[in-house]
């Protein structure tokens, strides 16, 4: 059985590089959503939403594909932070992070003929203690822009973690265990590279 064609449902370089890593090669065709926050939205309902919303955009665009669609929050004391409108965004941000936890909320959603799968993930990061002045170094490389909670922890950002508890790359935009979950439950396993239908494990 020929597996179905796989689309990222996202124009993140992050969600695509983690999908070649696994060897799959999806089409990319981004989905247009509003992600403003709703009134009384919970995080992990927003992320949820978010990344249903877009699976099923394309999927209805991608009749027989298999579509991954993610949304990614930071959330520091049951506040979402979004990514910054500006460098001094940016600075506020992650001074107000370092040394502390912060929770990273990935809602990802595969969407087919089955019907969308969804799953929240959430990972806990811990900051190193720097000071104002390290963070100012960090914004002005401008990695921190186009990032929700002003950093990627794939580049840069790295130097800003001490401790990690939960899955990395769910921090990164796609948690690969719930990925290959909501592959299973769309009737695909992954297989090194590629997919094959899901039955009784062999």
């Amino acid at each position: 059985m020929t597996p179905p064609r796989l689309v990222l449902a996202s124009a993140s370089p992050r969600r695509l590089d983690i999908l070649r890593q696994l060897g799959l090669e999806p089409d990319v065709r981004p989905a247009d959503v509003d992600e403003t926050l709703l009134a009384g939205e919970e995080p992990g309902a927003h992320v949820r939403r978010l990344a249903r919303e877009k699976a099923a955009c394309i999927s209805g665009l991608e009749p027989g594909a298999l579509v991954v669609a993610g949304d990614t929050v930071v959330v520091r004391d049951g506040t979402v932070l979004g990514k910054p409108r500006s460098r001094d965004d940016a600075v506020s941000m992650l001074v107000s992070l370092a040394g502390r936890d912060h929770e990273v909320l990935s809602g990802l959603a595969v969407a087919g003929p089955s019907g969308v799968h969804d799953a929240v993930t959430v990972t806990t990061v811990r900051f190193r203690d720097f000071d104002q002045a390290f963070v100012l170094r960090y914004v002005e490389t401008g990695e921190p822009m186009d990032k929700a909670g002003a950093y990627g922890i794939q580049g840069l950002g790295a130097a800003l973690v001490a401790e990690v508890s939960g899955d990395y790359y769910s921090i990164v935009g796609l948690p690969v265990p719930a990925l290959l979950a909501l592959l299973e439950q769309a009737g695909w396993r992954y297989e090194f590279g590629g997919l094959s239908p899901a039955g009784p494990t062999r």
